[in-house]
């Protein structure tokens, strides 16, 4: 066994007194998170506390494990995570680098803001989205061209197949497509431009801390989607909002639910 597979299997031991420290969870059964979700955790605070931007080197993969009294096995782990979903840029033989990021929630005014697994921005990234998602299916209610309305109902097929067959990846890019879809049909830019970022920072929620799977709400989403697309197509503004607005909270609620069985078992 190598050092750092030594200090990776210690490491197993000491996050569980970590993850029960958390303050969502404190002292809580199933409170348990695996190692490398709460490093990358601790490397997005870092990134904060440092003030680092996009582009700006970020401390050695040996500088994290010590800082962060783990191994470099986990913080490895906790790169790739990291990298999957944009925050950080691993460059072979440089080190690694904030990602660089134009979008207009993660520029370089909001990239060391958003915290995929603090709760208090994930609740308000939803409100956030309710705004602009309501927003966009009112305007989309009158503006939709038939164009756009076949590819929303397209994505809202792509997201039912993906559903019944049990495909996950099928059903996010449905979901994707489908919310995007709305957006573009609202004719407004900087809907489209919100859309997309508040999405992006959703799925990194997703990812770090609920490991990309959320609850079970994908049946409900799937007809809420289809309550949607009806009151867009019947160019009726008032219900397509309100479609919208129940469609969110209903996602939040489930949000809700699978952090409770993560942090309380």
């Amino acid at each position: 066994m190598t050092r750092d597979e030594a200090a990776a299997s210690a490491d197993g031991a000491a996050v569980t007194d970590v993850a029960l420290r958390d303050q969502h969870g404190a002292g809580q059964p199933g409170s348990y998170r695996p190692g490398y979700e709460l490093v990358a955790e601790q490397i997005l605070q870092l990134i904060a506390e440092l003030r680092l931007r996009p582009g700006d080197r970020m401390p050695t993969e040996n500088d994290l494990a010590a800082r962060m009294g783990t191994s470099r096995t986990v913080v490895r782990e906790a790169v790739k995570i990291l990298s999957a979903i944009g925050r950080v840029r691993a460059h072979k033989g440089r080190g690694l680098y904030v990602a660089d990021d134009e979008g207009m929630l993660g520029s370089s005014r909001w990239g060391g803001f958003f915290l995929p697994t603090d709760l208090d921005h994930v609740y308000m990234l939803f409100e956030f989205r309710r705004v602009q998602e309501t927003a966009a299916s009112r305007l989309a209610a009158t503006r939709a061209t038939p164009v756009e309305l076949r590819a929303i109902k397209a994505a809202a097929d792509t997201c039912r197949q993906g559903h019944e067959t049990g495909q996950d990846e099928l059903f996010n890019r449905g979901d994707d497509e489908f919310h995007l879809g709305i957006a573009a049909a609202s004719h407004n830019q900087f809907l489209v431009a919100a859309v997309h970022e508040a999405r992006r920072l959703q799925r990194q929620s997703s990812i770090i801390g609920l490991h990309g799977s959320v609850g079970g709400h994908a049946a409900e989403a799937v007809d809420e989607h289809a309550a949607i697309y009806q009151a867009i197509q019947d160019g009726d503004p008032d219900a397509a909002a309100e479609a919208a607005a129940v469609h969110l909270d209903k996602t939040l609620q489930d949000y809700r639910r699978e952090i409770q069985r993560r942090l309380f078992g």
